[in-house]
């Protein structure tokens, strides 16, 4: 297999490059935002950058990176844009600029729509220039940045100023192209748009021809460019409508597939795959006109249809056809009956079918045919030949990636994508064709996204091995690895037959055999192999000798010879016996010896294709050469059962509610699903908890009327009912004679019934927890949204109560409809533990609640919610209501054992405790006219006795009502424990532990949590339970994947062919992060990081905007506050303490730190995307060594940074400086932004990392995230000369420069302290110019800290001057020994850093003891950091100009593992 090229590596150039660069120099001049006198525009300017930095370099993407960062198209291309001014270079130009924001995944359409005027007549002299002739004034190059252009237009449909100018392209005049045959059989299969059709034809009745022209090596690009238009075209309903006519009509794919770029196999593999691409979907299961999907019999009815007409045509026309026209229709649709049939004719005579079907116009009387014979037959053949279902194609495929897929560059690109070319990749955008069509692309993707990991795994693995040839020609491994062993034996052990109708077998198994020479820990992780858990096994032949190196810059392929890659999943070890070990509670039997022997499923579809290919092309066996097995951490192995999933959805009958299903394919009304529509919207909902007050109630419908039932303000008291006006047919206001609106009155009027919750009994654990959260108006439209049917979409910015809304609709939900079972779905273990505690702390009965998967362990609770736990409680708590029953009996004097179980309790329930209630009832009622006395209420009452226990006493004897009232409350309580006692029998009857797990799952939960990867993981064994449910709320949606989000809304069977599901709740945040896409082609060509949240967004799904924050100072949240809709501030952020009080020792709450280059060095990447700054690494941690110094709390400061690379540097240099220095510690986290979505704390110190170029925080969710994590201090360090001239981080970098660019600290001011925020401080304020100047300051202050608790201990201990004297003298000889250090820094070499790693460890127990011995420690064994500054072991140093070697700045890349 030849090893594909490597692709380069767009290296950003660096500010100083930036700098000197023509294009920049005249952007200072012309358009820079920070330059005030700007020179007036000249049309010049935009010709000169055009010839002689675009055209003159090639299109080459640094030249128009500089020229997109530059601002050029917002602040002087489209701002100066006029018919007058417009020209060749002024088009190509902008095309450049909108093509480079796509690429870098950055809005691109903000600045059109700012001043849209001009782009009707923009975008057509783009039309009329992708159109013009190759030869004349745009050359090829150009028109394939306009084809891409183009192609951006299609993909943003959802944006108005788009959306008009495209429909007028794509729509039913575009008909007028079509042969007059053609054209009329499609108005005869579609009659109503014959009166469209005639309406057109008097308005337009020419249409240029189209022209084409043969593809040479110059043009790959630009037909790939191309075919992917046409693809796109395809792939949406609104432009497919009308264009797959035209295509057909066109033979645009037989004129490609005959064209002698498809036999090239270099250059035409890419677009031979894009090809494939546009067949499948020019051939897809769809009704064009009406958008159904079609079943396979209407596919099967058409392929009839196609083929019998053909047959009519060649029996009335054609007697040299008799044969083929008298046979049956499976004897001769397939592709060789059909040539063997069409082949011996003459070109003529193929022209006159082909004419007859109206695929080709009339050939005239003695005339022959123009075209060749190649194309005529390739046309018939490839329109009659009988095509695989899509289903059926997908049931063959293997679900395992092979060696072809995993390193194929244009399915699976590396890391180094720079989305200049296209690929033959799914894309996923606002709509999809149909749910299989979405299925199959979300299939394709989640399949490619894992490939790419795994081939990253394979590599790394195999490398490790390091595998060459043996001196006899076989493999000898000089190496070892974790995750992989040599393969000592390989055999398949069995094939079962296939199914019925099927051609692959049911199943195929082998025993693969390894050698555990290893230590002990990776022997378990082996040995702890589990069932399903997936493998793979690779074949390597190595062509390198004994001891060559590996390359990681070179091909993996040709330098490790690897052969074969195939998947397996394991179905267990194998005991001494031969038999597999099954996974229970019994223990795992010890077996000797190393060797060990796995029994694995093999995939039957991989098997069958490998077979065929052996047996029909005398390959060689795959399954006889596997010499490696490799494993893949569980965590990240779950895509089998994933894709597993995905593909047992298209095998059935998907059924997504009726209301869902077009929005969910991006089609329709997009606020079809808004409660307001919805038929069965609910008059009247108990609010509950909801409400604090009635004051609370009427500020949270602002402009409406709200009418209390009772007038009397004693009685208007929470809980309250809410009658809402609901509107009749689909939300439109009725009107009167007159013409008025009857109901805007009534629209605008709420009826509200409060109302006393039933007392529940006379023990305080009866009252019901309530909700103490002042809910906004905006919540509370979420909530009441939430609670009505339908589809729900809340936007979540940071800090405005997203999980306490969340939470409160799941208690409203839970109350008010009893029988309903609700699944919650979040992305992440720690933000479902997050809503689960939440839940906890409502009204809401602990035996209903689960969780499922292995996140519950991290519940910061007693109690056990998983599955087994819930078991565990409702057995305990069987015991605990049973102890109650025999309380019960004894207290009324009942004999015999009425306890013993749940079903004798029942019986004496109904027998002994009924019957004394209802004798009671019998006595104590409203006889008559008598008025009922009081006393009798508690003289009648029977359990007394039982009740004994409760608060005394039990009946106040006030009120006949009130009295009444409790003693109903203590039957409620009684009768309760009965109603538990029934739900529990289940539990007596099932004896197993799995069973009576199971039927808590389906049906005593009323609201199970999972995550979305469970969901996936486990559809099937949930369908096959028959678990059901009616609502689902959905947290983090936006950082949730798109078919992740889908599973769930499928975790159950249909009734009668319906869903059940009646309300779905997504609450996110698009605003922040994606879900996380490690693929860059996938992320950005393919779109795959859009999450359907985001998608609905964008379509236009109504949303419920939070609207205040009550995390973060006011001053904080303005730095991201400009990305959301009026966000504003709760008005705690004003009146508490902690936000109006400033942050001691430093002058500013925020504050952007420029850093300039250290030694010369400012970003290095030692490995690919691993981003280290050593200059900012120190800084942040001096500062916060800094901070604690001063008395902050060492876990309220965060360190968070952009890359993974600076993340492990700044760990280095704490445990190097501070992390076992008690008078420090360590920060609460250090990690990247991207790990520290969701969380928050006090303060953050944030490191941008980059100073060449922006990188990805140019992606302004991620500035969101970044700037909305602290809550009263960010402290940012950057390079400011390269992020303040970006212009999607404008916003929030305007604010952070209109302050000093110095840090400004006032290091007398203690923690805490009572200054104001805004103040201006009483203490001397210090500037910091540089890192060096900041890493000195704090070793002063730390010493001088230690010198000075050193002589208080010793005044304190009151201890003889002597000693005191010999204690400074030992000091001063050891601060003595520092300084000489100093002047020699010790220049060690990486390998050493373990050494030094131990030697921090043994003085780590010397830090503990006095503060003098602290001191002399951090003095006497300074070594060098991690990040190879001088540092010392516990406490920190000055830095010296010396101790920071340019050479070892960066880890190697195996420290960074």
């Amino acid at each position: 297999m030849a090893a594909p090229a490597q692709p380069k590596k767009i290296v950003a150039p660096t500010v100083s490059q930036i700098n000197a660069e023509f294009v920049t120099q005249l952007a200072c001049k012309y358009w820079a935002p920070h330059i005030k006198k700007k020179s007036p525009f000249d049309i010049k300017v935009i010709e000169d950058i055009y010839e002689k930095e675009i055209v003159k370099s090639r299109f080459a993407i640094r030249k128009i990176m500089l020229l997109e960062f530059s601002q050029y198209l917002e602040n002087y291309l489209w701002m100066n844009y006029s018919p007058e001014v417009s020209s060749k270079a002024y088009l190509m130009s902008i095309c450049c600029m909108v093509n480079e924001k796509f690429r870098e995944n950055v809005p691109a359409w903000e600045t059109f729509k700012k001043k849209p005027d001009h782009f009707p007549f923009f975008f057509k002299c783009i039309l009329k220039a992708a159109l013009a002739e190759t030869d004349g004034e745009f050359s090829l190059h150009e028109q394939t940045v306009l084809l891409l252009f183009l192609d951006h237009c299609f993909n943003s449909l959802e944006v108005d100023l788009i959306r008009s100018q495209v429909q007028q392209l794509i729509s039913l005049p575009m008909w007028m192209g079509l042969q007059p045959a053609r054209l009329e059989l499609e108005l005869k299969k579609t009659p109503k748009l014959r009166k469209f059709w005639n309406l057109i034809k008097k308005n337009d009745e020419k249409m240029d021809p189209e022209a084409r022209e043969p593809v040479t090596m110059d043009k790959v690009h630009y037909c790939e460019r191309f075919i992917e238009l046409m693809i796109d075209l395809e792939a949406l309903l609104p432009t497919r409508r009308w264009f797959n006519t035209i295509l057909d009509d066109s033979h645009l794919l037989v004129h490609c597939y005959l064209s002698n770029l498809v036999h090239r196999e270099e250059d035409g593999h890419l677009f031979s795959q894009l090809l494939d691409m546009l067949k499948f979907y020019t051939g897809f299961e769809i009704n064009d006109q009406t958008g159904n999907a079609l079943t396979e019999n209407e596919m099967t009815t058409i392929h009839y249809d196609r083929i019998t007409s053909l047959q009519r045509a060649a029996f009335a026309h054609f007697p040299e056809l008799y044969d083929f026209a008298l046979s049956n229709v499976a004897e001769v649709d397939t592709r060789e009956s059909l040539v063997k049939f069409f082949g011996p004719l003459s070109s003529n005579t193929l022209h006159q079918v082909a004419s007859y079907l109206c695929l080709l116009p009339t050939l005239p009387k003695n005339e022959d045919t123009t075209f060749d014979k190649e194309f005529l037959l390739e046309l018939l053949v490839s329109r009659h030949e009988r095509r695989i279902s899509q289903i059926q194609q997908l049931n063959q495929m293997p679900l395992y990636p092979t060696e072809k897929i995993i390193w194929d560059e244009n399915i699976v690109p590396t890391e180094y994508y720079s989305g200049e070319g296209c690929l033959a990749l799914p894309k996923l955008n606002l709509q999809f064709l149909t749910l299989h069509d979405y299925l199959l692309r979300n299939f394709n993707l989640f399949r490619l996204e894992s490939t790419y990991e795994i081939r990253q795994d394979i590599e790394d693995s195999v490398s490790r091995m390091k595998p060459w040839q043996s001196e006899y020609g076989g493999v000898v491994f000089g190496g070892w690895a974790r995750m992989a062993q040599p393969i000592v034996a390989f055999t398949v052990v069995e094939v079962a037959k296939p199914n019925i109708g099927e051609n692959w077998p049911t199943r195929v198994r082998a025993d693969v055999t390894i050698n555990l020479n290893v230590r002990d820990h990776i022997k378990d992780e082996w040995e702890g192999l589990r069932k399903h858990d997936v493998c793979f096994l690779i074949t390597v032949r190595p062509t390198k000798p004994y001891g060559t190196k590996f390359d990681r810059r070179r091909p993996f392929i040709e330098q490790i010879g690897l052969v074969y890659v195939r998947g397996c999943e394991i179905q267990g070890m194998l005991d001494d016996k031969g038999r597999v070990i099954e996974d229970g509670p019994e223990p795992r039997p010890n077996l000797r010896g190393e060797s060990r022997t796995f029994r694995v499923f093999l995939d039957p579809n991989q098997y069958q294709q490998d077979m065929t290919n052996t047996i029909q092309n005398g390959a060689e066996d795959v399954y006889e050469t596997f010499n490696i097995i490799m494993r893949r951490k569980p965590k990240e192995n779950n895509f089998k059962a994933v894709l597993e999933t995905i593909r047992n959805l298209m095998n059935t009958d998907c059924v997504v509610p009726d209301w869902l299903h077009d929005i969910i394919l991006g089609y329709g009304d997009p606020s079809s699903a808004h409660y307001s529509k919805m038929p069965n919207q609910i008059a009247t909902l108990d609010f509950n908890d909801t409400f604090l007050s009635i004051e609370h109630l009427k500020t949270s419908f602002p402009g409406h009327n709200v009418k209390v039932t009772v007038d009397d303000p004693a009685l208007q008291i929470p809980p309250f009912r809410i009658t809402f006006p609901v509107r009749s047919g689909k939300g439109k206001k009725r009107k009167d004679a007159d013409g008025e609106d009857e109901d805007t009155e009534e629209a605008k009027t709420l009826i509200v019934e409060p109302h006393v919750i039933p007392n529940r009994g006379p023990y305080p654990y009866n009252q019901p927890k309530r909700n103490t959260i002042q809910f906004t108006h905006t919540q509370i439209e979420a909530i009441r949204a939430g609670m009505q049917p339908g589809l729900t979409m809340v936007v979540g910015p940071p800090g405005t109560g997203k999980t306490d809304v969340a939470v409160q609709i799941i208690s409203n939900i839970y109350h008010n409809f009893p029988e309903q079972r609700t699944l919650i779905v979040t992305h992440s273990n720690q933000a479902l533990n997050q809503l689960f505690e939440k839940i906890m702390a409502l009204d809401i009965d602990e035996r209903h609640l689960l969780r499922l998967g292995h996140g519950e362990e991290e519940l910061e609770t007693e109690k056990d919610f998983s599955r087994y736990g819930r078991v565990n409680y409702v057995l305990a708590r069987r015991i605990e209501l049973l102890e109650e029953v025999k309380r019960l009996q004894k207290s009324l004097g009942v004999p015999g054992d009425a306890s013993y179980t749940c079903e004798t309790a029942g019986y004496f329930f109904l027998y002994q405790v009924m019957s004394r209630w209802e004798e009671y009832i019998s006595k104590v009622k409203n006889k008559g006219n008598t008025l009922p006395d009081v006393t009798e209420v508690s003289t009648f009452f029977p359990f007394h006795e039982y009740f004994a226990n409760a608060p005394q006493p039990i009946f106040k004897g006030r009120s006949y009502e009130e009295d009444m009232e409790i003693a109903e409350g203590c039957f409620r309580h009684i009768k309760k424990i009965f109603t538990q006692l029934e739900e529990f029998r289940a539990s007596e009857l099932l004896r197993s532990g799995l069973d009576r797990s199971k039927y808590l799952l389906v049906k005593e939960a009323k609201i199970i949590a999972m995550t979305c990867t469970h969901a996936a993981l486990k559809r099937h064994d949930l369908v096959k339970l028959g678990f059901k449910y009616d609502n689902i709320l959905m947290e983090e949606a936006a950082q949730i994947l798109e078919i992740e989000t889908f599973i769930p809304l499928l975790l159950q069977n249909p009734q009668d062919g319906f869903s059940r599901l009646k309300r779905w709740i997504m609450i996110g945040d698009h605003h922040q992060l994606p879900p996380v896409i490690k693929n860059m082609a996938f992320q950005k060509y393919s779109n795959m990081e859009q999450s359907l949240f985001t998608r609905f967004v964008r379509v236009g799904v109504p949303t419920v905007d939070l609207d205040a924050q009550g995390r973060a100072r006011a001053s904080l949240c303005n730095l991201y506050n400009w990305r959301y809709k009026n966000l504003g501030n709760l008005p705690h952020v004003q009146l508490l303490p902690e936000f109006s009080t400033a942050n001691a020792g430093l002058l500013y709450d925020f504050q952007l730190i420029n850093v300039e280059d250290f030694q010369g060095v400012g970003e290095s990447e030692p490995n690919p995307y691993f981003y280290q700054n050593l200059g900012e690494a120190e800084y942040v941690v001096a500062l916060f060594m800094y901070m604690c110094l001063l008395g902050y709390p060492a876990d309220k400061i965060s360190i968070l940074t952009t890359y993974n690379g600076q993340k492990h540097l700044i760990r280095d240099i704490i445990n190097r400086r501070c992390g076992s220095n008690p008078l420090i510690g360590r920060p609460n986290k250090v990690t990247t932004v991207d790990r520290f979505q969701g969380q928050q704390n006090d303060y953050i110190l944030l490191s941008l990392v980059r100073t060449r170029a922006v990188g990805h925080l140019r992606d302004v969710r991620r500035l969101v995230v970044a700037m909305s994590r602290a809550r009263l201090g960010l402290y940012i360090f950057a390079r400011v000369s390269l992020f303040q001239n970006c212009f999607e981080l404008t916003p929030a970098f305007s604010q952070l420069t209109a302050r000093p660019l110095h840090l400004h600290i006032i290091p007398t001011e203690p923690f805490p302290t009572s200054r104001k925020n805004g103040e201006r401080p009483s203490h001397e304020v210090q500037i910091i110019k540089n890192m060096p100047q900041m890493a000195n300051f704090v070793y002063n202050m730390y010493m001088h800290l230690i010198q000075t608790t050193h002589h208080y201990h010793q005044t304190l201990l009151q201890l003889p001057p002597a000693m005191v004297e010999e204690g400074e003298e030992f000091q001063s000889q050891e601060t003595e020994l520092e300084t000489e250090e100093e002047a020699n820094p010790a220049q060690t070499d990486l390998s050493s850093l373990t050494d030094a790693t131990s030697s921090q460890e043994s003085s780590a127990s010397q830090t503990e003891s006095t503060p003098s011995e602290t001191g002399a420690s951090s003095n006497s064994e300074a070594t060098p950091a991690a990040s190879n500054t001088t540092a010392t072991v516990t406490g920190p140093v000055a830095v010296s100009a010396e101790a920071c070697a340019p050479q070892d700045v960066t880890p190697a890349p195996e420290e960074t593992k």
